[in-house]
């Protein structure tokens, strides 16, 4: 019911002109999208509607294990969040990788890629991506960067802890990093 005291709401507005990125999927395909994310990966909207989300990840492989990763988080909680390295597809840029703040609703938690809405924060700005990675070094680089133990991310990416100290001590090398607090601090500030 509309008061005097409150306007109506033009949530369609609101969502096209929101200061993040953000998207409605079905099966981890893009049903919408609004502006802010369009320009965050180069492309226009009739562009993104319809495609799979890989298209946005540097590697098919990486939006695999995403995907099968956040699954079950989802169906937990039923949201999901993370920052992760995504790919501009369009524009100038197109191909540039760029750190990205995701965060993630299931409308159903008991099948989570069905439908949900996401969204996305560019952190370019204040965390350039200034080292070519694999697929692996990005995924080890953002749990890193959340303070897990070697141990802790090898269970998270389904790998053991000495193959997670290798893909640090390649990080360590390409950020010339001197111990584990400085690869952090680089990786945070690029």
């Amino acid at each position: 019911m509309k008061t005097a005291a409150t306007p109506d709401i033009d949530y369609r507005l609101a969502f096209d002109l929101a200061p993040v990125g953000l998207v409605l999927s079905r099966h981890r395909t893009m049903v919408d999208c609004n502006q802010a994310v369009c320009e965050m990966f180069g492309v226009t909207r009739d562009e993104l509607i319809g495609q799979s989300f890989q298209l946005l990840y540097p590697s098919a492989d990486e939006f695999e294990r995403i995907g099968e990763r956040i699954a079950p988080i989802l169906n937990a909680r039923g949201h999901y969040s993370d920052e992760r390295v995504m790919k501009r597809v369009g524009g100038r840029l197109a191909g540039q990788t760029f750190w990205c703040h995701v965060t993630g609703r299931a409308l159903d938690r008991a099948d989570p890629h069905a439908a949900g809405i996401w969204s996305f924060e560019d952190l370019s700005s204040r965390r350039p991506v200034k080292a070519e990675l694999t697929a692996r070094e990005r995924e080890v680089a953002a749990l890193v960067m959340k303070g897990l133990t070697a141990k802790e991310i090898g269970k998270t990416l389904g790998i053991s802890p000495r193959t997670v100290e290798i893909y640090r001590a390649r990080l360590m090398r390409k950020y010339q990093a001197s111990s584990s607090v400085d690869l952090v601090q680089r990786l945070l500030t690029g």
